[in-house]
């Protein structure tokens, strides 16, 4: 889609914009305008013309990672923590689109040069009300929300890219046809995806960038997922694909833009950092710029053109405003707005209309709570209230009871260990002599809460709630690995591509191992720690191993799980979760929180 088609099928005009409350100070870069320079649209007249300063505010709204968090997220995914003046912190419970549309829509008053960007993942993982839906609920949200442009993520090839094409372009979806008596119209904002090519033609398989436009102010945009999306997606969603460097795209398409004059330029991208606090308002730069952040976002920052002038980012769910120095050593902002709408960046680009260039020495930016204190967005309740009709039936079912809070968060969780029992006895069932179960923690994506969402009573676990925690419908596998090869899993956790950020697998009952978080690489899984109901691991031995089939195919960087034999592929993970839940609990005897006591982490 051009971006003229993109601006004419619009519901709404740029006239249309709506506000920022004064920013926060907080990451703003150094140094002011010029004394004499006014960064505000000026009207005085000249001899019947109509006179504009030479320096103009624009306004910058951007989020990521929504995950078709329509309704506010439950237990800690929605909330946020807030560093206080006294270095203290407290939680503020933030999230869901009926807040984040009145906020956005707040923020956009009296500024009449406003862009809502996204950095990916709008889709995918989403709960019941979204992704029972085939993720068009929150299409309709970001229609209405006015977004304007956003990168796509590794989510958005969850159901491969056809259907990401329909996303983009509308239509009903070819298998469950039409939910509504309306045709679905897609998306009215741009995805941007200039690193996935179309391995036959080599061309990007949606647009690579797109511009924004008022008057005589032009800023572009482009968008670009991780190149390791891959590893991170099964291999039916990016078949045909090839993702490209990020770095290498963003300095081509750079270029592209300037050469059709656009000069201010932002790219979407959705990779993060790792913040090094869990509070969305500490200062990224202290002591100096950019000191706050590691992981792939700041390597990544180091290496794109200075004509790039800011950088919205994503993937790691983490809040940072940060800057990091360009090649030419000065200071760039650096974005991100955290997960599941619970907060949002609010960032002021200076257009110079002499060079038609961002004065980046005048760029601020801060991260704002989506709170839930403010009047709900009538449109998005009743968007909420249509789709929550139509998942009712499907949703509201109880599948299983529980005595409190069961947590989806901390390097081993007693949700992980939970979905891990849920799929060795299912594996059992499958075949007896299943030995153990691995969990990926990015396939669990949300707690387990006591208290009742709706009518459904305290301790009720719904099917919708189940949806949540497990939605991307993995078949759970078995497989035989060696011992050998299992030690080599388990090492794989804290090495190779996961070395710098691990990913600790949640384990079933008898599995233990200790952890030494004092040591590097691979020897943080101590080797002689690892026994299966009390026996060391013997090398030889054939174990039967249950996983879900994106693990079993390698993904998540774990190739030695792609090297299993004897493959037994059983129903999805959702149905199996569900089995263990009912066939465990009950009103009067739910199910206890696990002790999350299976890894012993030393550090």
């Amino acid at each position: 889609m051009s971006a003229t088609s993109h601006q004419h099928r619009r519901r709404r005009t740029y006239a249309f914009v709506a506000t920022a409350a004064a920013l926060a100070t907080a990451g703003a870069l150094a140094a002011a305008l010029p004394a004499t320079a006014s960064a505000g649209e000026s009207s005085q007249k000249h001899g019947g013309g109509s006179h504009f300063s030479r320096y103009q505010d624009v306004q910058l709204l951007s989020f990521n990672d929504l995950h078709g968090n329509l309704e506010p997220p439950a237990g800690s995914s929605g909330r946020v923590t807030e560093l206080q003046a006294d270095g203290t912190t407290k939680t503020i419970d933030a999230g869901g689109v009926e807040y984040l549309a009145t906020h956005l829509r707040q923020a956009r008053e009296g500024n009449k040069y406003s862009i809502t960007a996204a950095g990916g993942d709008m889709v995918g993982a989403s709960p019941l009300i979204s992704g029972l839906f085939h993720d068009e609920p929150t299409i309709d949200a970001l229609n209405k929300l006015d977004l304007d442009v956003t990168s796509v993520g590794n989510h958005e090839f969850d159901e491969g890219p056809k259907e990401l094409a329909r996303l983009q372009n509308g239509g009903c979806h070819p298998t469950a046809g039409c939910y509504t008596d309306q045709e679905f119209e897609g998306a009215d904002f741009p995805y941007l995806a200039a690193n996935v090519l179309n391995e036959k033609t080599g061309k990007p398989i949606l647009k690579p960038y797109w511009v924004w436009k008022k008057r005589d102010v032009k800023v572009g945009f482009i968008g670009v997922t991780l190149e390791d999306t891959p590893g991170v997606v099964s291999a039916e969603g990016v078949k045909g694909l090839k993702f490209k460097d990020e770095v290498e795209t963003i300095n081509k398409y750079a270029k592209v833009l300037q050469r059709q004059g656009v000069k201010s330029i932002v790219a979407l991208i959705h990779e993060g950092g790792l913040p090094a606090s869990g509070a969305y308002n500490y200062n990224c730069d202290s002591p100096g710029a950019g000191d706050g952040i590691s992981g792939p976002i700041a390597d990544i920052a180091k290496n794109i053109t200075p004509s790039v002038d800011a950088l919205v980012t994503g993937h790691t769910h983490a809040a940072y405003v940060c800057t990091i120095p360009d090649p030419s050593g000065k200071p760039r902002m650096v974005t991100s707005a955290a997960s599941f709408g619970r907060l949002y960046t609010d960032t002021t680009l200076t257009y110079d209309r002499f060079t038609g260039d961002i004065a980046r020495t005048a760029v601020k930016s801060a991260n704002h709570v989506v709170t839930r204190d403010v009047a709900k967005a009538p449109d998005m309740t009743s968007l909420i209230s249509q789709w929550n009709t139509l998942a009712a039936p499907i949703g509201n079912r109880a599948i299983g009871y529980i005595s409190a809070d069961i947590p989806s968060s901390g390097t081993e969780s007693p949700l992980g260990d939970l979905i891990a029992d849920a799929q060795l006895a299912y594996g059992k069932e499958l075949d007896a002599e299943a030995d153990l179960a691995l969990m990926n923690p990015g396939g669990i994506r949300a707690p387990l809460t006591f208290a009742a969402k709706g009518a459904e009573g305290d301790g009720v676990v719904t099917y919708a709630e189940g949806f949540t925690v497990q939605p991307f419908s993995n078949t759970v596998n078995l497989q035989d690995l060696t011992g050998a090869q299992l030690v080599q899993v388990l090492k794989e956790q804290v090495s190779g591509t996961n070395a710098a950020s691990p990913k600790i697998l949640q384990i079933s009952s008898g599995l233990t191992y200790t952890l030494d978080l004092t040591k590097s690489g691979a020897d943080r899984v101590v080797t002689d720690s690892i026994k299966l109901n009390g026996a060391a691991i013997n090398p030889t031995a054939t174990y039967r191993v249950a996983t879900n089939n994106f693990l079993a195919g390698g993904g998540d960087g774990f190739p030695t799980l792609g090297q299993g034999t004897n493959d037994l592929v059983g129903a999805d993970d959702l149905t199996v979760l569900e089995k263990f839940l009912t066939a465990n609990s009950s009103a009067t005897n739910p199910i206890t929180p696990p002790k999350a006591d299976r890894i012993t982490i030393v550090s």
